[in-house]
């Protein structure tokens, strides 16, 4: 049985961060995910809950903000509860396994390197110390020289590759 969701929309305001009372991070937020077609020339919405647990909520409550594009891979759940006035209320959520932010509007490092943020919250992992407020160093040139020969014009006839060596 397969349980996926993938999802790529705007938070509809601000994530909170809460604690468990065991000290577990969690965040609940909206998603609005816009629809493939329009009714009468209007754009509509549908209006995901969705729960963010331990790094990755910290991560998304620290660096995102409302009207910010991400996208979210997880599971739906559903649950229920009883409601003050006694009725039974039934939940559907989107537990995130993974999110990753698809545009960074806040700040002026935005306007000054024109590209989009993509942050692979890690998947569950144990909280770091010192990882709040951490800033992207500006100078995000990679450290290698380029070689724009061939490595294979020399060569006579085909390469061979042992089993051994193949990842699968």
């Amino acid at each position: 049985m397969i349980n996926r969701t993938v999802l790529v929309g705007r938070l509809t305001k601000d994530p909170e961060l809460r604690y468990t009372p065991n000290g577990i991070a969690s965040c609940r937020f909206t998603l609005a995910v816009n629809r493939a077609f329009k009714n009468e020339g209007e754009q509509q919405a549908d209006f995901i809950l969705c729960v963010a647990w331990r790094k990755q909520a910290e991560n998304l409550a620290n660096f995102q903000r409302k009207g910010n594009l991400i996208g979210v891979e997880g599971r739906i759940q559903t649950g229920s509860y009883e409601g003050q006035d006694g009725k039974r209320v039934y939940t559907t959520d989107v537990i995130t396994d993974s999110i990753q932010f698809l545009e960074h509007k806040n700040g002026p490092e935005s306007s000054q390197n024109g590209s989009n943020v993509r942050s692979d919250t890690n998947r569950g992992a144990s909280p770091q110390n010192g990882s709040v407020g951490y800033k992207q160093p500006q100078n995000t040139q990679p450290n290698y020289t380029r070689v724009d020969e061939d490595p294979f014009a020399n060569s006579k006839g085909p390469i061979e590759v042992d089993d051994d060596d193949l990842p699968f």
